[in-house]
């Protein structure tokens, strides 16, 4: 199992736009790009019945995983179903894509086909729904603007407006009702496999931004549970 390093940075709306701009200068903009303005991410996160997911992010503990549906630009074109685990600031994550008759059974609790295998993101979906209990909780939503730089499998992402519902029925819809993070909506993320150019480091420096443990799934659960 590879696992790709994974730094987070809160930051302001306006020191989002100024790195942005920074960064555009020198590097290509990633493949899912729709506009300038970079591509919208729909982001559908599930639990178990014991929240084991949001809590042992709320507890920090070393190996944590994340169940979700993810959609672009409010289409169901292409729907990825992922497995991300973290340990530390390390993530592993495996997708794959699935169809809508897929993804609504997986919503409504039922398993699908999958491959028997670790590394098949439907076995791990499977097996949660089966023994936990796996269950859709919340809707995160943002923009993204990412950049990729091929040397040490750099990629480099830019989230705003950063927005959560609870109502999962509208997933995918564009007139779906959010309720905003407010002073948390502005991310940077930087992954890499090994190392990250010195040159991007220095293309990166703000003398205020501080590096998080930022998780919009935490963050989004947060504004439901009592």
């Amino acid at each position: 199992m590879i696992y790709r390093v994974e730094d987070k940075y809160c930051c302001s709306p306006a020191e989002l736009f100024l790195l942005q701009d920074r960064i555009g200068t020198v590097l290509q903009p990633d493949h899912n790009e729709s506009s300038e303005d970079g591509y919208s991410i729909g982001s559908l996160y599930f639990d178990d019945l014991a929240d084991s997911c949001y809590q042992d992010t709320l507890d920090g503990y070393e190996i944590r995983d994340k169940y979700r549906i993810r959609i672009y630009n409010h289409s169901f074109e292409n729907i990825r179903l992922e497995v991300k685990r973290k340990k530390d600031s390390r993530i592993h994550k495996i997708s794959k894509r699935i169809d809508r008759e897929q993804m609504y059974r997986l919503i409504q609790g039922e398993c699908i086909e999958d491959g028997m295998s670790a590394e098949d993101p439907a076995t791990l979906f499977n097996l949660a729904i089966r023994m936990r209990g796996l269950r859709p909780k919340v809707i995160v939503a943002y923009e993204r603007k990412a950049y990729v730089f091929e040397p040490g499998n750099t990629r480099i992402t830019f989230d705003r407006n950063i927005r959560a519902s609870d109502r999962i029925e509208q997933f995918g819809k564009e007139d779906t009702a959010y309720d905003p993070l407010r002073e948390q909506d502005a991310v940077l993320e930087i992954k890499y496999d090994e190392f990250i150019p010195d040159f991007l480091l220095q293309m990166l420096e703000l003398g205020n931004m501080r590096q998080t443990a930022y998780s919009k799934y935490q963050l989004c659960r947060e504004l439901y549970v009592d």
